[in-house]
């Protein structure tokens, strides 16, 4: 896999500015899209392209901008069109349906503010998409929200790869130990909900 990531890395460096930014573009879109992808490190790679070569710190920091959040905005209309459905374990199996829950109670909690916080919760952006697209929040305040968040965050670690310059891998380990620490936060809030949901059952039905 990381010769896989190494030959990608390659490829781009390889590129003229121009189509440099059309493959960042396509990535930060398809990343939250599809959640594989490693968007972030390309991002940060874009940065540290920007401090070796003619490429431009500010234009890529803006096209990773609008990429996210269009990614972010197509998994919302998704969840739109498609309701609570989404939620039935028999379709769509390929997404989280226990995340699905968590990131709902999220929204349900904190609203807009989760969309403002969905780039900096590595592991679950996608399903916050989809679940505020569900609950069918408003469109505009949703994509200012989501742009704003993608805005912070690609700035964050576009600068950092400019910053470090020929240590910007180091940036590899450093997210996905943040990728860990959010995951393992998850999956603690998760249960700790699921706990609190059965005891108001059980005293309900008391």
């Amino acid at each position: 896999m990381e010769e896989l990531f190494g030959d990608i890395f390659n490829w781009i460096s390889s590129l003229s500015p121009i189509w440099a930014y059309v493959v960042i573009f396509a990535i930060a879109y398809g990343e939250n899209v599809v959640p594989p992808i490693p968007g972030d490190m390309v991002i940060v790679f874009g940065g540290y392209l920007a401090s070796t070569t003619e490429i431009d710190l500010f234009v890529v920091w803006g096209i990773a901008t609008v990429g996210g959040a269009l990614g972010f905005m197509t998994l919302y209309a998704f969840g739109y069109s498609m309701g609570d459905a989404v939620y039935s374990p028999d379709r769509y199996k390929w997404i989280p349906k226990n995340k699905m829950h968590i990131a709902k109670d999220w929204v349900l909690r904190w609203g807009y503010w989760v969309v403002i916080a969905n780039r900096f919760l590595s592991g679950t952006r996608s399903v916050i998409s989809l679940v505020v697209g569900i609950t069918q929040m408003d469109a505009w305040k949703t994509a200012t929200a989501s742009t704003l968040s993608a805005f912070i965050w690609t700035g964050l670690i576009t600068y950092a790869g400019y910053a470090i310059g020929e240590n910007w891998e180091v940036m590899a380990e450093y997210l996905r130990l943040y990728g860990w620490a959010i995951l393992s936060v998850t999956i603690g809030v998760g249960i700790v909900l699921f706990v609190i949901v059965m005891r108001r059952r059980k005293r309900r039905n008391n």
